[in-house]
């Protein structure tokens, strides 16, 4: 018996769709878009593509507040026009291609009203910007998605110098010369995010702690075996870090991440080996001179929708709460302790309890290779539930697979008449016990203490061990022979494994 690797992601604490529903609503280049789309009437114009008028740029730039004279306002306007008609916020009409006697009439000043009014399309407020105001948090939720694909479309694309410099003699792009894969860069954008949602929930899924910008780079860069990175590696890394930092600078205004950027002056004098500071020595402020990066809770949500979409399995808490308790305990046997923990707590909330205990002790039965671990989460339930659980514990007192953690659930509540288990169930227990830890962590430092104690009060405990009718014996008495702290115990498990798997046919 061996634990196989679970294939599903540690699962993630998001927020309510309320609460990220009114976090998307106040992200700057999303706000702005809604605000563009309120603006938009009979009185906006566009040009072919959709994109505003110079004049009526300006327009919105001052709508947003921001300076229509500057470089900066009409960019900012700009890209929030693209998003909110990207999203559906804003319809678009474009202008009629006129190759015809009108445009030469409009270049002519001749027809002035009619001709300059056809080189130009019109724009009005789109049916989804009622659900801004009227629609369900989810609603809300799904624009800000449309809006992330397009900013995200947009950060795939390589920044204005590149084109330029790729332009050749008669101004049309030579992507050759540019090097850019239009489907290789989503990829790699795709990749820095799933790598960046990893070390979030690693750490529990809180994401309270930001990211290295060097430490997220040599993620997509360096191989997992390498040792210390060569020159070309680190010059892989240090292109990747000023991709993603320009990037980042991109996706912040969206509200997918909090970004600090790479400090300019650091790097007009650092070389590409110190570009990988950020996972050695050094201040924490040296570090994020760097530039770090977290993803916020909508970031959380956001990433997670785009890998559900890509068919990634990325489990969040709280989503089993309305499925039975087989499924809880299959899904949670592979969740971190305190996750786990959080699930079950969720899972109870609003059940009745006894009915509830006595659905989970019916799918903790089994002996399969999963059963184990489902008994050791059925126990960490037990836990939690109060003294309107008991009769449906002591139902199981007879049970040759539950009754174990029954007499010790009952026990640890102070009971007084809870029969003593027979040596049977004793053994069985252990095995089961230990083939639970190995299942939920692998060979953890703690566990030859564990090993120990649940052995050293039994007299001869692997004579009677080998005998046990559990499917992980063998695989159990193995691991003991190699992890027991005590050399005479560990020699004696090796022994009762191989009597153990004699027994198999």
């Amino acid at each position: 018996m061996s634990a196989e690797p679970h294939p599903t992601l540690p699962p993630v604490r998001l927020h309510s769709d309320a609460e990220l529903a009114r976090d998307a609503l106040v992200t700057p280049l999303f706000a702005h878009a809604v605000r563009l789309a309120r603006w938009a009437g009979p009185h906006t114009r566009v040009e072919v593509g959709g994109e505003l008028t110079t004049e009526q740029l300006a327009e919105a730039a001052a709508v947003l507040g921001l300076d229509p004279e500057g470089e900066e306002g009409p960019v900012l306007a700009s890209q929030a026009w693209r998003v909110a008609v990207d999203t559906g916020l804003v319809d678009v009409t474009e202008p009629e291609e006129d190759t015809g006697a009108g445009a030469a009439d409009a270049e002519a000043g001749e027809g002035d009203t009619d001709g300059a009014e056809s080189r130009y399309g019109t724009a009005a407020p789109g049916e989804d910007l009622a659900l801004i105001a009227g629609g369900a948090p989810g609603d809300v939720l799904d624009l800000w998605l449309a809006a992330l694909d397009a900013v995200l479309a947009d950060a795939a694309v390589p920044d204005l110098d590149d084109l330029v410099d790729a332009l050749d003699a008669g101004g049309e792009i030579d992507f050759d010369r540019l090097d850019w894969n239009p489907q290789r860069e989503a990829d790699f954008l795709d990749g820095v995010l799933a790598n960046l949602y990893l070390l979030t929930i690693a750490e529990g899924g809180s994401g309270d702690s930001p990211v290295p910008l060097p430490v997220l780079a040599a993620s997509m860069v360096v191989p997992d075996d390498m040792g210390d990175p060569t020159d070309a590696v680190l010059e892989q890394v240090s292109d990747a870090m000023m991709r993603l930092d320009d990037q980042f600078r991109q996706l912040e205004p969206i509200g997918l991440v909090e970004f600090r950027p790479v400090d300019e002056a650091l790097m007009a004098e650092a070389d590409d080996e110190e570009l990988l500071a950020g996972q050695g020595e050094g201040t924490e402020e040296d570090v994020a001179r760097y530039g770090m990066v977290r993803l916020t809770a909508l970031g959380l949500y956001g990433v997670r929708a785009r890998m559900l979409e890509a068919g990634v399995d990325a489990p969040a808490i709280g989503e089993l709460a309305d499925k039975g308790a087989d499924a809880l305990l299959d899904a949670v046997s592979f969740y971190p302790e305190g996750a786990a923990q959080a699930e079950i707590e969720q899972w109870l909330t609003g059940r009745e309890l006894p009915t509830a205990v006595a659905e989970l002790l019916a799918a903790a039965r089994g002996d399969d290779e999963g059963a184990p671990l489902r008994r050791l989460r059925c126990q960490q339930a037990l836990a939690l539930a109060g003294p309107d659980a008991e009769p449906a514990v002591r139902a199981v007192l007879d049970d040759p697979e539950l009754g174990g953690l029954a007499r010790v659930w009952l026990a640890e509540r102070g009971a007084t008449d809870v029969p003593a288990p027979d040596g049977a169930m004793v053994f069985w227990l252990t095995v089961d016990t230990i083939a639970a830890q190995l299942a939920a962590d692998g060979e953890t430092d703690e566990l030859p203490l564990l090993m120990h104690t649940l052995t050293e009060h039994h007299a001869g405990f692997f004579e009677q061990a080998w005998r046990v009718e559990h499917p992980a014996t063998a695989y159990v008495l193995e691991s003991m022979g190699r992890l027991h702290p005590d050399k005479k115990a560990a020699k004696e498990a090796r022994k009762a494994a191989f009597k153990a798997r004699s027994r198999q046919p």
